[in-house]
């Protein structure tokens, strides 16, 4: 190929991705950018206010409400993604079966996800809400619980973490699911045939076939689900807002109150910048961990 050739196939090339770039430049590199100018500043909703260097960073180490809400987030963190991993892959495994529900199971293990988390979060609500909730009539009916008792799902600071992470799993199983899915339906069957032959049980196939075979797809799961519970907000706004006293306020409302509620951008901003370190650790952390194991 000619000079020429060359220099035009590169030059349609970058016409071609030109586009993409100044779109991603816009809209998430200069906001990126932006945000670190922010929290350098006392910055309120009206504007720029005074230049205070890295007096923001420094603040949350004192915030005693900031490590509440990192706790918060991560104690759902803890929860939630063992929890979303181990009944994704058991859903998955029960709609991989040859059975003439498998679609229909595969459709109702994924209708949740297409809810909005308002609506999710409304179902969520009313359902474990006392007197009238479907969780405690259910628990009154099986005898499990007394008729005079009324488990206080949403204001025990102990069954709300259930509450919340409950509704989680059951609302974004739906991806998960379908990943691990995809992963079973990429082994073989000539691995379990061969399995077989050699006299190993379905339980020996489990442990020794799929579990192995699923470890990437375990690794990716965890790590989706980890960086989306630090990311938490709609769900716990709006089934308890935070509450009962602050026992359940996640970092990103944490976040949003100093912002919008308090008029401070500036350290809402630094906050956001800080919870960026943490899952970029996190996330280096797993990697570290599957790379280890991989070995």
């Amino acid at each position: 190929m000619s000079k020429a050739r060359k220099r035009k196939a590169f030059l349609t090339a970058i016409a071609f991705m030109l586009p993409f770039f100044i779109l991603y430049t816009i809209f998430t590199i200069w906001p990126v950018v932006q945000g670190f100018y922010v929290s350098l500043h006392k910055w309120g909703l009206m504007g720029k206010l005074k230049y205070i260097g890295f007096d923001n960073y420094a603040k949350f180490i004192t915030d005693k409400h900031f490590w509440g809400a990192l706790k918060n987030t991560g104690v759902f963190a803890l929860i939630t993604t063992p929890a979303l991993v181990i009944t994704a892959m058991v859903l998955a495994m029960l709609a991989n079966r040859a059975t003439k529900m498998k679609k229909s199971l595969r459709i109702i293990y994924y209708l949740p996800s297409v809810l909005s988390v308002s609506v999710a979060s409304f179902i969520a609500k009313y359902t474990f809400t006392p007197y009238t909730g479907l969780v405690n009539g259910v628990l009154h009916s099986l005898g499990i619980i007394p008729a005079s008792k009324e488990l206080q799902w949403l204001q025990d600071p102990k069954l709300v973490w259930i509450t919340i992470s409950a509704m989680t799993v059951w609302w974004t199983i739906g991806f998960s699911m379908l990943l691990y899915l995809s992963a079973l339906q990429d082994i073989s069957t000539e691995i379990y045939e061969a399995a077989a032959i050699d006299g190993a049980s379905k339980r020996q196939q489990l442990f020794s076939i799929v579990l192995p075979l699923l470890k990437p797809t375990t690794w990716l799961v965890a790590l989706l689900q980890m960086i989306a519970c630090f990311k938490v907000f709609g769900q716990i706004y709006m089934i308890t807002g935070g509450g009962p006293a602050s026992a359940t306020r996640p970092m990103i409302q944490y976040i949003y109150e100093n912002a919008f509620e308090k008029n401070n951008m500036g350290y809402a901003a630094a906050m956001s910048y800080v919870l960026f370190g943490i899952l970029l650790v996190l996330s280096i952390g797993q990697q570290i961990l599957q790379r280890r194991g991989e070995d």
